[in-house]
């Protein structure tokens, strides 16, 4: 059994001075080797979390914040000055999450278009051709990237619908204004991708607040439901803001909610989910659907008849006797 390094002690927090890798910034498992730590041992410093990749084929120390900073210097380490980043790298990059929940520990591609005419033949590299204007390529960090809405509109037009709409709602959130999403769509007719593309940006909403939100939206629209409010506070009776939800109908007061395990897998949390439901039944009269990850994610889950039913029974206790101080509160 080989003997431990002195700097990789048993009780070891992070990474230290006393280890020859670099402790705040990205390095590669080439660079880590010329620095005396070799493949065998940037495994273990991986399993035992001390060290994360940031892309594939980058390293950096658990302790280092994932800045912009951060991904850029990665990506200068693995993308020739002649590529430019696009796609899901891209979107990593502006800070857009499209990744998958299954993908939430692994690193992004690095997926990047040579303007150099030809491929890049690097193993943890996926190049492409692509045609881009000079107004489609900006520069962040020192890295050449596709702009924010090029990237949105590639997104829109090349991933599978729901992780499509959930991309646009994200470059929206950050600041693409949804107009030059639509005014650009005419631009790829008869392109890959573009009747997709068509067909969601008037679905676009940037108050999404996480992909897991905008798949079940477009699952809420495949159900047949009218367009929802996104984000909607309900208020007690003295007009208090209490709850907000993630996808209302406010006329019959239905809602459906994704359940991230981020935010809602410790008892603190599920305590609070708890008591919010049973206000939001009981006092506010409320229909709320609850949906996680698996019943929204896979490709052959169908929340539809869930959200249907929901609505229906919404419809149903409208009817129903509601006391006054209720009553008010949902109309102001």
């Amino acid at each position: 059994m080989r003997k431990p390094p002195s700097w990789l002690p048993d009780d070891l927090v992070f990474l230290d001075d006393r280890c020859p890798l670099p402790l705040d910034v990205p390095f590669t498992a080439d660079q880590a080797a010329q620095l005396g730590v070799s493949r065998w041992y940037l495994r273990i410093l991986v399993d035992r979390g001390l060290v994360r990749p940031v892309l594939r084929g980058a390293y950096v120390a658990a302790q280092v914040l994932d800045t912009v900073d951060v991904r850029a210097a990665a990506l200068r380490l693995l993308v020739p000055a002649t590529a430019v980043v696009t796609d899901e790298t891209a979107a990593w990059l502006h800070g857009v999450d499209v990744l998958p929940p299954s993908a939430v520990h692994m690193p992004p591609p690095v997926r990047v278009f040579s303007t150099g005419g030809s491929r890049l033949r690097r193993p943890e590299v996926a190049s492409g051709t692509r045609q881009l204007l000079k107004d489609d390529i900006t520069e962040v960090q020192g890295v050449r990237v596709t702009t924010a809405l090029r990237t949105a509109l590639d997104l829109g037009r090349g991933l599978r619908r729901f992780a499509a709409l959930a991309a646009l709602d994200g470059f929206v959130r950050i600041g693409v204004p949804h107009d030059s999403i639509r005014l650009s769509v005419e631009r790829f007719r008869g392109e890959r991708g573009v009747v997709q593309l068509r067909w969601l940006v008037p679905l676009v909403d940037g108050r999404a607040e996480s992909p897991g939100e905008s798949w079940l939206r477009l699952h809420w629209y495949d159900a047949g439901l009218p367009r929802p409010e996104l984000q909607f506070w309900v208020y007690d009776e003295h007009g208090v803001a209490l709850y907000r939800l993630d996808i209302a109908l406010p006329e019959c007061r239905f809602a459906a909610e994704y359940d991230g395990k981020q935010f809602h897998s410790t008892d603190e949390h599920r305590l609070h989910d708890a008591e919010r439901r049973t206000w939001l039944d009981e006092k506010g009269r409320w229909v709320v659907e609850v949906f996680e990850q698996e019943h929204v994610y896979p490709r052959d889950a169908d929340p539809t008849p869930r959200l249907r039913e929901g609505a229906k029974m919404a419809r149903t206790r409208c009817g129903l006797w509601v006391p006054e101080s209720v009553r008010r509160s949902t109309e102001d």
